[in-house]
């Protein structure tokens, strides 16, 4: 519901679909569960990589669609 009420307002798709990827795969319970199984160096590239191709999913969407 959240991301319908931001495309009906104008936000981009691709910015949308991005902010609802960013919202589940860099979230603060991820990080406590990774810490459990993962160094603290590992899940600073982890979160840094998804970051990064959250990032160009999004920009790849907005210049598609």
């Amino acid at each position: 519901p959240v991301i319908e009420v931001f495309v009906d307002k104008g936000v981009p798709l691709g910015t949308a679909i991005a902010f609802m990827m960013a919202t589940v795969g860099l979230s603060i319970p991820e990080a406590t569960l990774l810490k459990k199984v993962m160094s603290l160096k590992l899940i600073a590239i982890f979160f840094g990589v998804v970051t990064i191709a959250i990032i160009i999913s999004g920009f790849l969407f907005n210049i598609t669609l």
